[in-house]
């Protein structure tokens, strides 16, 4: 990957056309740079002071309260979004769908579902996403990872670094996610890897459950680590990377001069008689560096990007790598420092075919699949590991739990339920308003229907509104549900009607007699133990020393 060309050999004649959503405290800067690169055209921001001191600025610059103009415009090539980060993955989701290039600032979202799913969307769509991790197009950063490189430190030991301020605290995300991606960032480019295991610990003081300070540790498999300490209650402010190696120690301080802001410090250990260790100082070399503003080399290099439709040095994939780490650190925060190891479950990936529909809003979870001509609307939300098959529509609103197959051309309209592991056939129907009128509304009087968990579904049934299928029940194909179904209960007809008993495993059970009396059974094939009372079974869960229901 070449590093981000000179800024003024990058500004040509025709630069894209832009629109920058959200002009406050960094979005300004984002506008300076990208006016100044010829190519801002349209600002968008929720607050009409914001926009009024935008016109007086930028005279000639479109200005906007409704992204939804921006993502209209056809003249339109690329977005650059600097609004709160819980906003992110909304509008990038849309600006990517509308066909627009995009750049996000940092964090690209505040899930690894939802990162995953826009560089999924940017696949899908032939669009550049790319995130703004500004220091790695900072001067002194790549020719720190030059040195690197090069070897002047020797082998790596150890990487810290102090983000710390008074100020700028924020409410809808906590200290490490707002301060830390930056330094993450160049921790995962100059080591080349995601850490093994990461631990973070912290305190909420003015909001809680929003950390005002936090310290992460991260653990990589070469055997370095990493130490990120950030806060916004700090009484000054102080930005400092260090990397220490077996050669030399190098010092980022972004608050010095141009002159001072890179330094080299060759400092040796001595070992008297072998046994004593004795710290050698060494003055500091300082690295000359060209005075280049990091936000104009990395909103060139954007620019360039889709121009030339090459890939961004800091893409959704590395943004993606960033989010894992984040990810981590939070959980380990939210259990008090408990170290957080990487495994193949952080890596898990959603996918979305290219001619599925999406729309922002919807949570999806990790490792689901979503196959073609599918909708999912605004509002859904979709567990972890499921696999909805070719011309799905999950209507708004919509709970489905995980482990869910749902098969080809099903509809599950607002109102309907899926728990954990439901399996739904081919063209199952569901209802939500049990007399529907064309010319008369009814959107007030949907009704609830609830697929309890392990419930299979057979081909062509139909399940009216208004019922409750139970857990691992089993609706045999054809059939029409219209009153509430047993857990285990098999049922089949017009209307269903049942006919017998399913093991969870989904093997016929075989109650001994009709008498109307408790009875067991056992299935033969996985030897679950089931008592049946009447219309009501229950698993047996057996011991030596006990017996209980579920």
């Amino acid at each position: 990957m070449s590093s981000p060309a000179n800024t003024e050999s990058q500004k040509e004649k025709t630069s894209p056309n832009v629109a920058l959503l959200g002009y406050g405290y960094w979005g300004k800067n984002l506008a300076r740079n990208l006016h100044a690169l010829g190519a801002l055209r349209v600002i968008c921001d929720s607050n009409p002071l914001h926009l009024e001191d935008a016109r007086a600025c930028y005279p000639y610059v479109t200005t906007t309260l409704r992204p939804e103009e921006v993502f209209e415009r056809s003249d339109i090539d690329a977005v650059c979004i600097a609004t709160p980060a819980s906003t992110h993955y909304e509008l990038a989701l849309h600006a990517l769908q509308a066909g627009k290039d995009a750049f996000v600032e940092k964090p690209l979202a505040l899930t690894v579902e939802e990162g995953q799913r826009l560089v999924a969307e940017a696949k899908a769509k032939k669009r550049i996403l790319m995130v703004g991790h500004v220091l790695e197009y900072h001067p002194a950063v790549e020719a720190l990872r030059q040195l690197i490189l090069e070897g002047a430190l020797g082998r790596l030991r150890y990487l810290y670094s102090n983000r710390l301020n008074w100020g700028r605290i924020r409410i809808e995300e906590n200290a490490l996610w707002s301060f830390a991606p930056h330094d993450i960032a160049l921790m995962l480019r100059i080591l080349e890897g995601l850490p093994e295991e990461v631990a973070c610990q912290g305190e909420a003081y003015l909001n809680h459950g929003v950390a005002d300070v936090t310290l992460t540790v991260l653990r990589f498999s070469n055997g370095v680590r990493g130490h990120i300490f950030v806060s916004w209650l700090h009484p000054f402010k102080e930005q400092r990377f260090v990397v220490v190696g077996e050669k030399q120690l190098a010092v980022f301080d972004d608050t010095q001069s141009w002159e001072r802001k890179l330094v080299l410090y060759p400092h040796q250990v001595e070992w008297l008689g072998g046994q004593i260790p004795v710290a050698r100082k060494a003055e500091g070399r300082s690295i000359t560096l060209t005075p280049e503003e990091p936000l104009r080399r990395e909103c060139a290099h954007f620019l360039k990007c889709i121009r030339t439709r090459q890939r961004p040095l800091t893409d959704g994939e590395s943004a993606l790598k960033v989010l894992y780490v984040l990810q981590m650190a939070q959980r380990s925060l939210d259990q008090r420092g408990a170290p957080v190891r990487l495994t193949e479950k952080h890596m898990e990936t959603t996918f979305i075919h290219p001619t599925a529909v999406v729309d922002p809003g919807a949570k999806i979870g990790e490792n689901t699949k979503i196959w073609h001509f599918s909708h999912v609307m605004s509002g859904a939300k979709i567990g972890r590991n499921c696999v909805l098959g070719q011309n799905v529509f999950v209507g708004r609103n919509v709970r489905i739990g995980d482990g869910v197959k749902i098969q080809n051309n099903v509809s599950v309209y607002e109102g309907v339920e899926l728990e954990d592991f439901v399996f739904c056939g081919p063209s199952t129907v569901f209802t939500n308003v049990i007399n529907p009128r064309s010319e008369i509304e009814r959107k007030d009087e949907f009704r609830k229907t609830l697929v309890r968990r392990g419930a299979t579904l057979g081909a062509n049934s139909t399940i009216v509104c208004g019922v409750t299928i139970g857990k691992y029940a089993f609706v045999g194909a054809g059939t029409v549900v219209t009153k509430d179904v047993p857990d285990y209960a098999l049922v089949v007809g017009v209307p269903a009607r049942i006919v017998g008993w399913m093991c969870a495993c989904g093997v016929k059970l075989h109650f001994h007699n009709e008498s109307g009396e408790a009875q067991e059974a056992q299935c033969i094939t996985c030897g679950r133990r089931y008592l049946k009372e009447g219309d009501n079974v229950q698993l047996i869960i057996e011991r030596e020393d006990e017996r209980s229901f579920v």
